[in-house]
């Protein structure tokens, strides 16, 4: 079992997707709970890259590869079809490329799996409708919430850059649901927050 003492169940369903051994990247790795259980659990070829140095050093600490660095300009290190897998995991709406993360991504690997939340869940429609502001656990002007978006969005996106969605799973109050590989009208509607595995076509 992994070093940390609660494993997240959003880690838990992003290591299903994981084929053992294979070479990862984990792009804003924080303090590496998602590499050290890959590495426990899938004896996986781990890389990651954090922007915060703090929390870089706290995985350096424990014996993880990782890097200091910023996804938005420093991607261009890592050599094409370096690894099997890319994993951004809650990062993709803070960066301020977020096109261009993809593209590097699928530059780097050929399967990616990218997590965020959701802003199409009904809840937050209501409260937009019903308040006037901009739903999410933070303010519209955060510099943590950069690109807030729905399901949709992020898939319509992924598509547009020649990336095929092979499965999706909602997650809910730190709760996964199965992938399913259909199903976007449910999920954007009812999904918190949302895991894609995308395949480079």
């Amino acid at each position: 079992m992994a070093e940390t003492q609660s494993i997240r169940a959003d880690h838990l369903a992003i290591a299903t997707r994981v084929p053992e051994g294979a070479r990862v990247l984990d792009v804003g790795c924080g303090n590496g709970d998602l590499l050290a259980l890959l590495q426990s659990e899938k004896h996986v070829n781990a890389r990651g890259l954090e922007l915060s140095a703090a929390d870089a050093g706290v995985a350096l600490a424990r014996g993880l590869s990782v890097i200091q660095g910023d996804a938005d300009s420093d991607l261009g290190v890592f050599p094409d079809n370096g690894f099997d897998v890319a994993i951004l995991s809650k990062a993709i709406q803070q960066m301020r490329r977020p096109v261009f993360v993809l593209q590097e991504l699928a530059r780097i690997a050929p399967e990616m799996i990218v997590s965020f939340r959701n802003f199409g869940l009904w809840q937050r429609r209501i409260s937009l409708m019903t308040s006037g502001r901009m739903p999410g656990h933070r303010a519209w002007h955060d510099e943590g919430a950069l690109h807030p978006s729905t399901a949709r969005d992020m898939i319509e996106l992924s598509t547009e850059l020649g990336l095929e969605v092979v499965a999706m799973a909602p997650m809910h109050r730190n709760r996964v649901g199965g992938f399913r590989d259909a199903g976007l009208s449910r999920l954007n509607w009812g999904a918190d927050e949302v895991i894609l595995h995308l395949r480079r076509t």
